[in-house]
This record gives C-alpha cells, sequence and structure tokens, in this order.
C-alpha cells in the first residue's frame, strides 16, 4: 500500500476494522435473555422499508425507575451512542441533555479532562485518523466534535489512563490481544453471517458512485445486535473494555444519586448496555419502563 497516502491508508484501515468487528457482532449474540428469563432489552435496531432495504438506524433512549419502593422523580435514562452518526442526532441528544440533573459520559481520560467545543484538536495518533476517515467516507459527523460536553450537568464517568491500563494488566490483556481476537472471531464467522455475503456488500460498496450510502446500508445490517458485540472480550472476571469501565461509571452513578440527583442519564455506547441494563436491575434494584428510539443514520438516499 506504499502508493497511498498515510491519511488514506487510515481511512481504508478504519473501515476494515469496523467491516471486522461488525461481523463479530452478528456471531456473538448470546442468548436472548438476561438471566431469570428477563428479555434483553436491544439498544440498536435498523428500520427496513417494504422491500427490505435498510432505511434508518437508530439507537435507544430506555427509561429505569425504583423497582420496590418508589422515589418521586427518580429516574436513570440509558442513552445508547454510536460514535459517528448524522450530525443531526448530536443535535437531538444536545436539547435532551439540558433535561438531566446529570448526564454520565464514557472517555478515558483523567477526571479533570474536558473536552471543548467543536471536540479534541487534530490528533496524529492512528486511531484517531481512522475514526476521521470513517467520518469522510460515511458522510457523517463524530461524537467529541458536536456533543456539547462544556455543559455543567455532564459528569466524567470513566476510568483513567492509568486505571485503564492497571486494569489491563491485572486481567492479564492488551490492545493487540483485543485486536487479534476480534479478528480471528470475525473471520471464523464470517460465513455464517447473512450467507457471507455481508462482507461482498461491504466492498462492492467501496466502489460504487453512492459509496457512503451503500456503505452506511451494509454496515447498518451488521450493527443489528451491536451492544452483544463486546461480548468476545469478557472472561469469567469481566473485561476492563466492558466490565471495568461500567463499574466505575456505576460508582459515579450512586455518588450522583446519593448527592440528590433525580434526573440522571448514561450516554454510553451501545456495546455497554446490556450489561449496564442487568447491573441497574440487579444492583440498584431499578426496573425498565419504557424505550424511545433516536434516528442516528438516514439511509433514504435521494429520492
Amino acid at each position: 500500500m506504499g502508493w497511498m497516502k498515510s491519511a488514506d491508508r487510515w481511512r481504508w484501515w478504519g473501515l476494515a476494522i469496523v467491516a471486522c468487528s461488525s461481523v463479530a457482532a452478528r456471531a456473538e449474540q448470546p442468548p436472548r435473555t438476561g438471566g431469570e428469563d428477563r428479555p434483553v432489552q436491544e439498544f440498536v435496531r435498523v428500520v427496513r422499508s417494504d422491500d427490505g432495504t435498510p432505511i434508518r438506524l437508530e439507537t435507544a433512549v430506555v427509561r429505569y425507575v425504583p423497582a420496590n419502593e418508589p422515589v418521586r422523580g427518580l429516574t436513570v435514562d440509558l442513552i445508547g451512542a454510536v460514535h459517528v452518526a448524522d450530525a443531526m442526532y448530536y443535535q437531538q441528544l444536545n436539547k435532551r441533555f439540558a433535561d438531566y440533573d446529570a448526564v454520565l459520559y464514557e472517555l478515558v481520560a483523567s477526571e479533570e479532562a474536558r473536552v471543548p467545543k467543536g471536540g479534541q484538536p487534530q490528533n496524529r495518533h492512528p486511531v484517531a485518523a481512522a475514526q476521521g476517515g470513517m467520518t469522510s467516507v460515511l458522510e457523517l459527523a463524530h461524537q467529541l466534535e458536536h456533543i456539547d460536553y462544556t455543559r455543567d450537568n455532564l459528569v466524567h464517568a470513566d476510568m483513567s489512563p492509568e486505571e485503564f491500563a492497571a486494569s489491563m494488566k491485572e486481567h492479564g490483556e492488551s490492545f493487540s490481544q483485543m485486536f487479534f481476537r476480534m479478528m480471528g472471531q470475525s473471520l471464523a464467522q464470517q460465513n455464517a453471517v447473512s450467507g457471507g455475503t455481508g462482507q461482498s456488500r461491504l466492498l462492492l460498496a467501496l466502489f460504487a458512485r453512492d459509496r457512503a450510502l451503500l456503505l452506511k446500508r451494509a454496515m447498518a445490517e451488521q450493527f443489528e445486535g451491536m451492544e452483544g458485540a463486546l461480548s468476545i472480550f469478557d472472561g469469567e472476571d469481566g473485561s476492563t473494555l466492558i466490565t471495568g469501565r461500567n463499574r466505575k461509571a456505576l460508582a459515579v452513578l450512586k455518588r450522583q444519586l446519593d448527592a440528590g440527583r433525580k434526573r440522571v442519564g448514561i450516554f454510553y455506547g451501545a456495546g455497554h448496555m446490556r450489561d449496564f441494563d442487568r447491573r441497574l436491575q440487579d444492583e440498584f434494584q431499578l426496573r425498565r419502563t419504557s424505550t424511545e428510539w433516536l434516528q442516528a443514520w438516514d439511509m433514504q438516499g435521494r429520492k
């Protein structure tokens, strides 16, 4: 690939990562119950037209209230996020966040870190370059550039880099291990997903005239069941990527509730939500009451 510019290489590398991870997401869905025969709440779905064409990718806002002794006005919302989406999606979230006493958000950073309006300054790190390439190729916007993290009610609820590294060491984890596990799982399962045609559609879409639309449609089909994608990393004691970070977020949630916050949102990637759902019910004695769907990707195309 020496003929490609560095930025272009990372664009295609970003697409390759998403393609592989999406296959793993579909292949690794666990049984559709959450323990004790509880139905598993969906946090990402694809809406299709009458002929089966994907036309919208949507994420859920699921509300929880006390199950036994109701506290007047106490609600906790799980707000599933996709990190690359239509700008209108993030504008809608910004308006919604104004109604909460606290919105807990994910970002592996120190507690003092603050994301400025418009996102982080230009980053030459390969992961940042790949994410930038994704927004360009899919004609979408990036979450860090459009969510207003400067609001007083947005609360950091994630590990610091030092905590993340220490947890990975404790669990015997590494980034290379995560990458190759996902790659291996993807390669092992790709023929079982969509009759083996999902990857082919992605490759064909790369060279189509309406590339962005066809890529989004192909990838959206793979994203169904996305909330179970990262389960391939969890062992018996969980993982840093999901379990460890979720524990940290819920510790922050407890502090916010103890401080008298009544309306709280947890704004995290959809891959974290299945574990959050279980823990809110088992550890916080909350129950689900309603689900609202937000449009993240518009895939209807030009009329």
